[in-house]
């Protein structure tokens, strides 16, 4: 089981930035399997503890991290495999190490995590 972010990076201040999560290997074998699992946007500061961004339930709804909200958008692609996180209005705050967690309920397996840094 795979799951590999990518498009973090650095970012000024009201910056954007788009992360991906590809999903692959012996749970991910079709798009409508990756359909069942709630996906999922984690971050993690350093000194801090992991904590939920924002998720994606199969039937697409969505929740998202109070400081977050109205900033960041989380899609999925069913067929592509693939989840992704639109984060606008970016902020110093926002720094952290962002994970991609996927789960029928929690989170069950993580990506990497991919570097986010936010500068003033």
């Amino acid at each position: 089981v795979q799951l590999v972010e990518s498009g973090g990076g650095l970012v000024q201040s009201g910056g954007s930035l788009r992360l991906s999560c590809a999903a692959s290997g012996s749970i991910f074998t079709s798009g409508s399997v990756f359909s069942i699992f709630k996906m999922n946007w984690y971050r993690q500061a350093p000194g801090e503890q992991r904590a939920m961004v924002a998720t994606i339930r199969s039937s697409g709804d969505t929740n998202y991290a109070d400081s977050v909200k109205g900033r960041f958008t989380i899609s999925r692609d069913n067929a592509k495999k693939t989840v992704y996180l639109q984060m606008n209005n970016l902020k110093p705050e926002d720094t952290a190490v962002y994970y991609c967690g996927a789960g029928v309920h929690v989170p069950d397996y993580w990506g990497q995590g991919t570097q986010v840094t936010v500068s003033s």
